[in-house]
């Protein structure tokens, strides 16, 4: 059985954020829900985490700069910026995907966050995919 991925969601509004920590959840990730950017930092510091799932506006820090903090320490960290308001892309965020709320569909975030999963773990090495030792050419 592979390993569970820990992905830390972060939305101030708690409806939302426990919406998404069950659906996560009962997909097989691990989720470390906060509703303040400041608690979320420091849980990131603290290791472990796979992927970063936040809302754009929040008190205190927000989304933004959320995202910025975790792409100082762990730039190879995935970061998904969710927001209510804004409908197009914050080009000022170092967020790997921008999602409007409302606008896309549960299933969507999923796949979302599964690829960007994939990409950090990088290909499967060559054995790791062809199990099986290479022939050996004999010499005449």
């Amino acid at each position: 059985m592979k390993p569970k991925r820990t992905i830390l969601c972060v939305d101030d509004n708690e409806q939302s954020l426990s919406y998404r920590k069950i659906m996560l959840e009962t997909r097989g990730y691990r989720v470390a829900s906060y509703s303040h950017g400041e608690e979320a930092l420091e849980r990131f510091k603290q290791g472990g985490i796979d992927l970063v799932v936040t809302d754009i506006s929040m008190p205190g820090i927000d989304g933004p700069q959320l995202i910025a903090a975790v792409k100082h320490m762990s730039p190879q960290t995935p970061a998904i910026l969710i927001s209510s308001k804004a409908r197009t892309y914050d080009h000022d965020s170092q967020a790997d995907v921008f999602l409007a709320r409302g606008m896309y569909a549960p299933a969507d975030l999923l796949e979302r966050i599964r690829l960007l999963l994939v990409r950090k773990r990088g290909p499967k090495r060559m054995h790791e995919r062809n199990p099986q030792p290479p022939r050996q050419i004999g010499v005449a």
